[in-house]
């Protein structure tokens, strides 16, 4: 199971903009010279966190992006959902229905678990969280 780039460079997007006061506006260029994504590619991912209430843009010649609420209270269960779409390791975990052998199926138990503890993992993780991470690491590099 790997995360896909969307998953990955959402992530640093977002740690990009906690990294700035509250309502500084941060445009997509300088994230994109920040954390060498193109400006092209954090427009797709954008998109989605602003829809779902993670970032806010301001439009106009000072505009930019900012977190739209604090950063205690973004998970990066909020993050990656958003830009990759359902967490589901296996498709009888998020839909029992389709596998006609669920009832009896101890495999899929074992998938239950594992994706539990990978939900608790990223809800347990918040962007604040993070930020205190970097600083501590001396500003490190993000990947």
């Amino acid at each position: 199971m790997k995360l896909t780039t969307k998953g990955r460079y959402g992530l640093r997007l977002m740690i990009e903009l906690a990294l700035h006061k509250e309502n500084d506006l941060v445009t997509l260029r300088e994230i994109s010279k920040h954390q060498e994504i193109s400006v092209k590619y954090l427009w797709s991912l954008i998109t989605p966190l602003q829809r779902a209430g993670l970032v806010r843009a301001v439009r106009g010649a000072r505009g930019g992006y900012t977190l739209a609420k604090p950063a205690s209270e973004i998970t990066v269960r909020d993050i990656v959902v958003e830009v990759e779409g359902p967490l589901s390791i296996v498709d009888c975990v998020a839909d029992s229905s389709v596998c006609h052998r669920e009832p009896l199926c101890v495999a899929r138990d074992v998938w239950v678990e594992f994706y539990k503890k990978i939900e608790e993992t990223l809800d347990s993780v918040t962007l604040s969280e993070i930020i205190k991470r970097y600083e501590k690491k001396g500003s490190g590099i993000l990947k």
